[in-house]
């Protein structure tokens, strides 16, 4: 792999590196969460259809968790494959900036829609757009960071997801100024911003030939090339066979059955912890807003950037000590998973206001440090061809995941009619 004969990188190279996909990964959870902040089931008087698209609309719990997870999961889980082997394949920088544009194209449909079919439809299409985003991503970073940053680099990228959370929180108050569409409208916009980023800043997929390179092709390289070609009628075949082989490494298999685990729990408190909050303490909503956003953005981001620098330092040490290095890098997860249980039970059974928001700062803080160690063994587990399937599998896992909340509001639905 590229990344295993660079030198070991400073912390400022990675920024013109990661910063363009930061922004694409924020754009991509922001418009991915905002839903879970712009509805209200709690029948209070302050709710109206200006600010709750399930008043608007007109949805109930068991729709709005099919629309937070299902909807969106339908075409994320097929296209994630997909997207993976088009990763591996093609230009990863076109493919970032021509994903950002149909999610950002989804959420301004989503400000659009008028009934609960073309909001459904929106979040479907968002999710296959959703879909091309990592895989391309994860693979340039392993492609252009050291081996010794992989992790950190990993952590960075991967903060997005709590950034784009806080943005998601913070809708609450852009929700009550400009209603949910206006919200919307906001997101898709910054989803353009963070095309534009990519386009400019972003560095050329390394895998791709430039003008330079191709100035020396001969006619051997051209007969390369036929070969080549003529081996992509087997491709169906090999990609089977690709993920086949990286299904069969022992240590991925336990990556994805925990990480099947972890993303359950984290989708389960992402989509419903705010209507939780909002019927626990309906006096303090605008307060969650802001301490939520506080919490996700500032103890999620703390979290993944301290556990990457942490993993890439214990995987150095257990290299040192002649142990094995990815098994010194997946310290982090596995104590952080196990700290994070005992932590979202006291913040999901907290008697108080603050004493919930406590609870859930320190969940966040253990809990985040997962994601950044767990992929960078991902890809140094699987040879760099596959690298691009490995991260569509990995989002696959995630995507079933997504079946989790699902599940959650139909139970919830249910109760809510019996009661």
């Amino acid at each position: 792999m590229a990344n295993e004969t660079q030198p070991q990188q400073s912390i400022a190279t990675l920024i013109p590196i990661v910063l363009p996909l930061l922004l694409v990964y924020i754009s991509n959870q922001w418009s991915r969460s905002s839903l879970y902040y712009l509805v209200d089931f709690s029948n209070s008087e302050t709710s109206s259809p200006y600010t709750s698209m399930n008043l608007d609309i007109g949805f109930s719990e068991a729709q709005y968790g099919a629309l937070a997870s299902v909807a969106f999961t339908a075409l994320f889980a097929i296209a994630s494959l997909f997207a993976g082997r088009l990763a591996d394949r093609n230009d990863r920088k076109l493919l970032t900036i021509g994903s950002t544009v149909a999610w950002s194209a989804a959420i301004f449909a989503t400000a659009l829609g008028e009934d609960y079919n073309q909001v459904l439809a929106a979040r479907i299409f968002m999710g296959l757009a959703c879909a091309f985003s990592t895989p391309s991503a994860y693979t340039l970073i392993r492609d252009l960071v050291s081996k010794e940053r992989a992790a950190l680099a990993n952590s960075l990228y991967g903060s997005g997801v709590y950034l784009g959370g806080g943005l998601s929180s913070l809708s609450i108050l852009l929700d009550g100024r400009i209603g949910w569409r206006g919200t919307c409208e906001v997101i898709a916009a910054f989803g353009l911003l963070a095309t534009v980023s990519a386009a400019v800043f972003l560095p050329s997929d390394p895998n791709i030939k430039t003008d330079d390179a191709l100035k020396g092709y001969t006619k051997k390289d051209d007969d390369a090339v036929i070969a080549s070609e003529t081996s992509n009628e087997g491709d169906t075949t090999s990609a089977f066979a690709d993920v086949g082989e990286i299904l069969s490494i022992p240590r991925v298999q336990w990556l994805f059955a925990g990480s099947f685990l972890r993303f359950c729990s984290g989708l389960c408190i992402g989509v419903w912890a705010a209507p939780y909050y909002k019927l626990a303490f309906p006096d303090d909503a605008t307060s969650y807003a802001v301490i939520n956003a506080v919490i996700v953005g500032l103890c999620g981001v703390t979290s993944g950037i301290v556990g990457g620098v942490v993993a890439d330092k214990t995987a150095t040490w257990a290299a040192s000590s002649g142990s094995d290095e990815n098994a010194g890098r997946l310290i982090v997860p596995i104590v952080g998973s196990l700290l994070a249980v005992p932590a979202w039970y006291l913040a999901s059974h907290a008697s108080t206001f603050d004493s919930a928001m406590a609870w859930l700062a320190i969940e966040y803080l253990v809990a985040e440090c997962w994601f950044g160690p767990t992929v960078a063994v991902l890809q140094s587990e699987v040879g760099k061809s596959q690298g691009g399937t490995a991260q569509g599998l990995f989002t696959l896992t995630g995507a079933i995941g997504n079946l989790a909340p699902s599940l959650v509001g139909i139970l919830y639905g249910q109760q809510a009619s019996v009661a």
